[in-house]
């Protein structure tokens, strides 16, 4: 076992694991906050890839982060209208934009399948200059997300926050409440996408390399991870939640890393990735279900026990 766990495994699970946080706390605003399910990520994700590849070519790297969240916002903002303004359902409203990103990402990248950002200065190459460890990438990716972490779980809980959160729970009583619950849709999708866009430009800046598909099955990875956060931690405060984002997150891209130690075959990959998915969504359904097992059958053998007993007392035989 020592031999397949090493550190190395350790440091590069925890560095995607924070890098993918950012999409999974994306989700955590649509799914989980907004009740929304924006299929959407997967393309706005290589949107921000795409993007940030671009500015840090041309020599911005910093300023290459934000226009990865801008893309974001604007990808979420045309979610949000086909869904508030078009009468589009969410689920369609978001496969529509994600076939259509394809052709803007390619646009993006020059119509080139793939960028190359070996020979660019990113925000990971300055931390390597600055700073005389090896885990300068983990440092760079944790800090980024703990800041974006508390900056969320703060508007979460700010009167706009709230808001949102009860369009989720009760758009209906938040129309009574005199609130646009459209307004509230169209910031959490832009809010959540943002982030989404984030997480796509700093793995660019990581891996040093975009490629167009590089999205592909983004919403599954990132539901997984809120799934498995959120069995873990449970309920509580939003602070809380958001730290059991990053926790799945960080395990998910961990058991993705022992599944490449044990050789898996490439093509082989996909499959595994989808198994932890479906182990993931149906755990907190099989774990309730294990539960009243355990419960019917405490309640049977106490009433085997009761009918013993009152035989006993009876004199009756079995």
């Amino acid at each position: 076992m020592g031999s397949i766990i090493t550190l190395s495994i350790v440091q590069s699970a925890l560095e995607l694991g924070f890098i993918y946080a950012l999409v999974a706390l994306a989700l955590f605003i649509s799914f989980s906050i907004l009740n929304i399910a924006d299929l959407s990520t997967d393309g706005c994700f290589t949107l921000g890839c795409a993007v940030c590849a671009s500015v840090t070519l041309a020599g911005h790297p910093v300023l290459a982060l934000f226009a990865a969240m801008a893309a974001g916002i604007c990808s979420g903002f045309v979610t949000s209208f086909l869904q508030t303004k078009m009468g589009i359902q969410s689920i369609l409203a978001g496969i529509i934009v994600n076939t259509g990103l394809y052709t803007i990402n390619i646009a993006v990248m020059g119509f080139a399948s793939n960028l190359n950002l070996f020979n660019c200065a990113s925000v990971f190459t300055w931390a390597k200059a600055t700073m005389p460890t090896s885990w300068y990438k983990l440092i760079v990716a944790a800090v980024i997300v703990i800041v974006i972490s508390l900056l969320v779980s703060v508007f979460l809980n700010t009167r706009l926050g709230l808001s949102i959160r009860a369009t989720g729970d009760n758009p209906d009583m938040v129309r009574a409440s005199s609130i646009n619950t459209s307004l509230m849709i169209t910031i959490g999708l832009c809010v959540a996408n943002a982030l989404t866009g984030l997480s796509g430009g700093l793995l660019a800046q990581y891996q040093k390399s975009c490629d167009i598909n590089l999205g592909t099955g983004m919403v599954t990875i990132a539901l997984a991870s809120l799934i498995i956060g959120e069995t873990l931690i449970g309920k509580g405060g939003m602070l809380k939640r958001i730290a059991g984002v990053i926790l799945g997150s960080c395990l998910y891209r961990f058991i993705v890393a022992i599944a490449l130690r044990l050789n898996v075959p490439a093509e082989c990959l996909k499959l595994v990735s989808s198994l932890i998915v479906a182990i993931a969504i149906a755990f907190p359904y099989l774990k309730t279900k294990f539960s009243f097992y355990k419960a019917r059958r405490v309640s049977w053998e106490q009433n085997q026990r009761y009918i013993k007993e009152l035989m006993e007392v009876t004199g009756h035989d079995e």
